[in-house]
């Protein structure tokens, strides 16, 4: 297939082009800048320029591909203060590319995450991939692709983790908790650390997208789930060791003050299962969990950091 990929020159979109060609499949990248189409380039892509913002493009990219993975977000955008702005481009762009592949049965891929099952209230066992939430910031996104299964479209959405992981992160939540912990001297986890957070790596997510746009039935949301849950206190800890530094409870009221802007997402409690994920498509995690990763100690490179 021709495959048409937003986002492919970030983190997981570097694993997803290698994973699309070693399956024979062509792979066109939507680039906004001269580095990110020489990142596309380099990977063996063919490059569209463009972003999320032209419409014009996605929608001819889009009709002109045999499948669509989105996987680009206003990250900069969300972290600079205007979260409403980037969930808006983010659906703006999705509603764009449903719209040109309605009636085409063409596979549509797009990007989620496990900690909305969280903040939506369902704790005391595994989140799954048949739980769904009814609205709220990108939940409203992930139901409009699961609905564009109506019109003639064979959607899904792959739900990843807060901690996707290997030697491809370099600014995501744990290379951003090892910079915290080398700063202040010592590895923090928020209160008792008991609360769990599920892992993939980066490269078992790349596939699921592959067998994704392959396979996947319209309307399926899959989570790209390695470790169904680990606790915060170990992977805190495993900071601790890998940096020979000290491990410290933060309490509440320190929380902001140590995490920062993670503080909002640290002391979440997101143990979720990929048990659906793992019949629907035929797939197993073949790569490192998060605390051997950690330990083979690329992420304490301080060129990485």
């Amino acid at each position: 297939m021709r495959v048409f990929v937003t986002g492919a020159s970030g983190h997981v979109g570097s694993a997803v082009i290698p994973e699309l060609l070693q399956s024979s499949h062509q792979v066109t990248g939507l680039a906004r800048s001269d580095e990110a189409a020489a990142t596309i380039e380099a990977a063996g892509g063919a490059v569209q320029r463009g972003t999320l913002d032209d419409v014009d493009v996605l929608r001819q990219a889009a009709g002109d591909h045999d499948a669509v993975i989105h996987l680009a977000f206003k990250h900069d955008l969300m972290f600079g203060g205007d979260r409403d702005g980037a969930i808006a481009a983010d659906l703006r762009a999705i509603k764009t590319i449903g719209e040109a592949l309605e009636g085409t049965n063409k596979p549509f891929v797009t990007t989620s995450g496990t900690m909305m099952l969280a903040f939506a209230g369902i704790t005391g066992r595994p989140g799954t991939e048949h739980d769904a939430v009814a609205a709220g910031p990108r939940v409203d996104a992930e139901n409009h692709v699961i609905a564009l299964a109506d019109k003639g479209v064979r959607s899904s959405v792959v739900r990843l983790p807060p901690t996707v992981h290997s030697h491809l992160d370099h600014h995501g939540f744990v290379p951003t908790l090892i910079a915290i912990a080398r700063e202040k001297g010592y590895a923090g986890y928020p209160g008792d650390g008991d609360n769990v957070w599920p892992a993939g790596h980066t490269l078992d997510a790349a596939r699921i997208y592959r067998l994704a746009i392959e396979s996947a039935p319209a309307g399926t949301r899959l989570h790209a789930v390695g470790d169904e849950g680990i606790p915060f206190r170990e992977i805190a800890a495993t900071f601790g060791r890998m940096l020979d530094i000290p491990t410290r409870s933060i309490p509440a009221e320190e929380g902001e003050a140590y995490f920062s802007w993670l503080s909002a997402f640290v002391d979440t409690d997101n143990p979720t299962s990929a048990a659906l994920t793992r019949r629907a498509l035929g797939w197993k995690p073949e790569h490192p969990g998060l605390i051997e990763d950690l330990e083979q100690g690329h992420y304490f490179a301080e060129a990485v950091v």
